[in-house]
């Protein structure tokens, strides 16, 4: 059976998308990069929503400090423009966060590659070993 998508979710859907999208092609400020919108969550009663990017080349918060605040900055142009391709009563107050997730998983997978790596260099060297 489907699994049903509540009202927020698909606003929070339709909100990455368009704000992917408005980001590349409208936002001129040279402070803010290459952005990925990697999740939007807008509150119950639609009134707020908190996106979440990363930025390219930046790993920390801290280094995408800059492109958070550009962003934060011109969350009410970007809200207009949302109005207007959008045709529900009200449009969320943005507010940008850094994903740090995307980093996160990035370190994990080392981590992985390198056990894995590990355990294969010891199981080749136990085999060595028992051979002799």
């Amino acid at each position: 059976m489907a699994r049903e998508y509540s009202r927020t979710q698909r606003v929070g859907d339709f909100l990455k998308q368009e704000l992917a999208t408005l980001i590349q092609f409208e936002i001129r400020d040279p402070r803010v990069g290459m952005v990925s919108v990697t999740d939007v969550e807008v509150s119950r009663d639609l009134a707020h929503a908190k996106v979440y990017m990363t930025v390219l080349g930046k790993e920390t918060e801290k280094d995408a400090a800059e492109a958070i605040d550009a962003l934060n900055k011109a969350a009410g142009f970007l809200r207009t423009q949302l109005a207007r391709n959008n045709n529900a009563r009200t449009t969320p107050r943005l507010r940008f966060f850094f994903d740090s997730s995307v980093g996160r998983g990035q370190h994990l997978s080392n981590l992985i590659e390198r056990a894995v790596d590990a355990d294969k260099k010891s199981a080749a060297h136990d085999d060595q070993q028992d051979s002799e």
